[in-house]
């Protein structure tokens, strides 16, 4: 039956790499991918949806598709862009700029494979329409804004995504990496880490910088902050559990010899359970206050977690009978098992709501030989990854894959006729 559904893929590869090449020399940033989103919307219209919603969460489109009594499956894609200037030199290189959300004037390029995502999803999505007959049940079709700020699946599901629209039974998500094109690579449980951040305030006294002892200086104590903390995986989290703890942003002062009022810290981590992540937001927090009182700080520190995205565990059960299924369609030699990854994804928010199984995997973007024998080699860290101004999927393999991937998946827990 998959090959089958599959097979009708030629017809449209052409079709997609030009939806592809579009999407990428065309990206929006996060909230803001109103074409993108009238763009994929259409494309769901043209394969025959009848049920297809715009703007649910900002930005995002779904598509249903009921057929028959069966499960509810979840493919889901993500479409936002990051504010990267591409250094690619591809002839469908983006140049866009746009106006991020602090009112800044950014580049802007699908620098994470947002745009291979949506491209494979509008595939997956017509070959599964076409395909109606070889299965039963409902396929829900998302496609996230705003992964890139980690609020889109929180924002769509806000939005009454599970009232509006069937709940599903599982959720199936792929994300691009720089793994060779062709291969698919997967882990089961926490396979992305949870991230969390923190904007820290820390207050002193201003004054000339020829008088410090009339001044509480901030810039001192945060760099006290800064070194501190990175003890706290060193010395709190235990060796076989795994953390990281950034500091991103330091800003203090506007001249050299005036001693600030303020300082300001951007932080960032990453864990992988709630006891490690608990320990770690305690510390900090433990360690910016300490910090200020041992500094006679004028006020206490101000705390601001903002952005919070849980780790994303891919159901063991659920993920080998789907990786199965990847084995007997592309042959083992083509998947591989990979260690767990510290980025993070905020696809998990979906199945942790309806507490159904999450299913995610990757699959390769980069050249195949030259990327293998990298590998083989041990020069993978200076491969083009995720977010790099020179990263940018070939367009094949990697379309098949991604193609095929989504509908392997979906035709394993979708019902039979």
């Amino acid at each position: 039956m998959i090959e089958s559904v599959v097979g009708e893929f030629s017809e449209l590869r052409d079709e997609l790499a030009e939806l592809y090449r579009d999407l990428h020399q065309n990206p929006e940033l996060s909230l803001q991918e109103k074409r993108s989103a009238g763009v994929l919307a259409q494309r769901l219209r043209d394969a025959g949806f009848d049920e297809v919603t715009e703007q649910v969460g900002v930005t995002g489109v779904v598509g249903v598709v009921r057929n028959g009594d069966g499960p509810v499956v979840m493919l889901r894609a993500d479409f936002d862009a990051l504010p990267v200037e591409e250094k690619t030199g591809l002839p469908y290189a983006s140049t866009l700029r746009a106006v991020d959300r602090d009112g800044r004037d950014v580049p802007v390029m699908h620098a994470c494979g947002h745009d291979m995502h949506a491209a494979c999803l509008v595939g997956a999505a017509t070959l599964l329409m076409r395909a109606r007959a070889q299965w039963r049940g409902t396929l829900l079709v998302v496609f996230q804004p705003a992964e890139e700020l980690a609020i889109g699946a929180r924002g769509m599901i806000d939005d009454g995504l599970f009232d509006r629209f069937p709940a599903p039974e599982i959720v199936l998500g792929q994300h691009v990496a720089p793994l060779p094109a062709g291969f698919i690579g997967y882990g089961t449980g926490p396979v992305m880490a949870a991230a969390d951040s923190l904007n820290i305030t820390l207050h002193g006294r201003g004054g000339h910088g020829s008088r410090p002892e009339s001044a509480i200086d901030p810039v001192l104590m945060a760099a006290n902050v800064v070194t501190r903390l990175q003890g706290i995986v060193a010395r709190e989290v235990a060796p076989a559990e795994s953390a990281v703890v950034t500091v991103g942003r330091l800003q203090a002062g506007t001249k050299d010899n005036i001693i600030p009022d303020k300082a300001e810290l951007g932080v960032n981590i990453r864990t992988y359970t709630p006891q490690t992540r608990d320990l770690v937001r305690s510390a900090i927090e433990r360690i910016a206050r300490a910090e200020s009182a041992a500094s006679a700080a004028v006020a206490e520190p101000d705390l601001e977690w903002f952005s919070s995205v849980p780790a994303l565990v891919s159901e063991p059960a659920a993920t080998e009978a789907t990786i199965s299924a990847f084995v007997e369609h592309f042959g083992a030699q083509r998947i591989q098992q990979m260690p767990q990854v510290n980025a993070s994804e905020d696809v998990g928010v979906f199945g942790e709501v309806l507490q159904v199984p999450t299913v995610f995997w990757f699959w390769g973007g980069l050249e195949t030989e030259p990327t293998i024998a990298a590998f083989a080699e041990g020069r993978n860290d200076q491969l083009p990854g995720n977010h790099s101004p020179y990263f940018a999927p070939v367009i094949e393999p990697t379309l098949t894959t991604g193609v095929e991937a989504l509908v392997v998946a979906a035709l394993t827990w979708l019902g039979k006729p």
